[in-house]
């Protein structure tokens, strides 16, 4: 089975071009770091490459090695900022696994023993709370 091609008007697309405000945490020439705009935890983090690619089914094969360098940046910064147990590292490919938006990107969540996350939907977090949570990362990963 064959994906749908890369739509360029997809909502990280428009991110990556600055169409879109993000509160961004990191940036390289291959990867940024933005904060989810609605947070299963304070911290929630999703990290993209730069090039188009709808998940990791059609990446470019060298593309990935500079994304996962990147996901575990933000991992252990994330979990430092947030005193996190642990860090829950998700990724998603197609509808039939839960992905929504067709753009490759990791879901980076601090976790706390004892706390649920909260659902992926729904409200967005207040601009205000995402930039703090923002600014906590940002000083870790100078």
């Amino acid at each position: 089975m064959t994906s749908p091609a890369y739509d360029a008007n997809n909502i990280f697309a428009k991110i990556l071009k600055g169409e879109i405000p993000s509160y961004r945490v990191y940036e390289d020439e291959h990867t940024v770091a933005i904060m989810d705009v609605m947070p299963q935890a304070p911290g929630h983090t999703l990290v993209l490459p730069t090039s188009p690619s709808r998940n990791i089914l059609d990446a470019d094969p060298s593309a990935l090695p500079h994304l996962i360098t990147t996901v575990q940046k933000v991992a252990v910064a994330v979990q430092e900022a947030f005193d996190a147990d642990g860090v829950y590292i998700a990724q998603f490919n197609e509808p039939a696994a839960g992905q929504t938006i067709f753009h490759l990107h990791f879901h980076v969540i601090p976790r706390h023993e004892g706390i649920a996350l909260k659902p992926h939907a729904g409200k967005m977090e207040d601009g205000a709370v995402l930039a703090q949570n923002a600014k906590k990362i940002i000083e870790l990963l100078r």
